[in-house]
């Protein structure tokens, strides 16, 4: 992993970790060696801090801002995985004897990122094994939403694409707004050009369903844009 500048102090990771589901079974003595364990690092907007030829060896906690993880074609078309928010793992497959192979992580916000290396992850499983269940339903959840982006992929347009996407990510942002996304990163989460995605975008415009602003969209008419994502 690329270095970063690491700056939050521990006390702020140690309440941060205590927060979060995947850990909230371990006692106060085993969230102190947690604690120990990991590091906190800060990630700039726009740096890739993942690339294939990293081993693959850490499991990533994100505290704040979205990371997208994407693959890159043989002929350098970009095909985005998923973006994340805040309070979601990545990196969890090592478990599973499946490295990131061909897989980039990059930041498209800010981050603050928690790391702990799979040799401390195994340990602390072997001793909590409430963790591994957690780590399994957050495993289980993301390969069901791979699923459902490749059926929509194979049997859908673009529009049905595209309004679907736009959906779940207003839901995943708290409301009926998509923030920091281009239409660039959006072409590229439902495999398709960006002056498709344009295109499409601004037909949703054309008939009041939405309305587009700077790395903006805002959802107007939410039933009429699930209509068009369930067609």
């Amino acid at each position: 992993m690329e270095s970063t500048n690491t700056t939050p102090q521990p006390a702020e990771k140690m309440k941060y970790l205590s927060e979060l589901a995947v850990f909230q079974d371990l006692t106060a003595r085993e969230m102190e060696e947690l604690n120990r364990i990991t590091t906190m690092s800060t990630v700039s907007r726009g740096r890739v801090f993942y690339r294939p030829e990293e081993p693959g060896e850490v499991l990533f906690i994100l505290k704040e801002g979205r990371v997208q993880l994407y693959r890159i074609s043989p002929e350098g078309k970009k095909l985005v995985i998923t973006t994340l928010g805040p309070h979601t793992l990545f990196g969890e497959m090592a478990l599973l004897g499946t490295k990131m192979h061909n897989t980039f992580a990059e930041a498209v916000e800010d981050c603050l990122i928690c790391v702990m290396s799979r040799n401390d992850l195994e340990r602390l499983i072997l001793s909590k094994p409430q963790v591994a269940l957690r780590i399994l339903e957050i495993t289980g959840k993301r390969l069901r939403e791979a699923e459902e982006r490749l059926e929509s992929m194979a049997f859908k347009g673009i529009p049905a694409r595209l309004a679907s996407l736009l959906l779940r990510l207003a839901d995943e942002q708290g409301g009926d707004e998509v923030r920091g996304l281009t239409h660039q990163d959006l072409a590229e989460s439902v495999g398709t050009y960006r002056e498709t995605a344009t295109q499409v975008l601004n037909d949703l415009k054309t008939q009041g369903l939405i309305e587009i602003g700077r790395k903006r969209i805002s959802i107007l008419e939410r039933e009429d844009l699930q209509e068009i994502a369930e067609s």
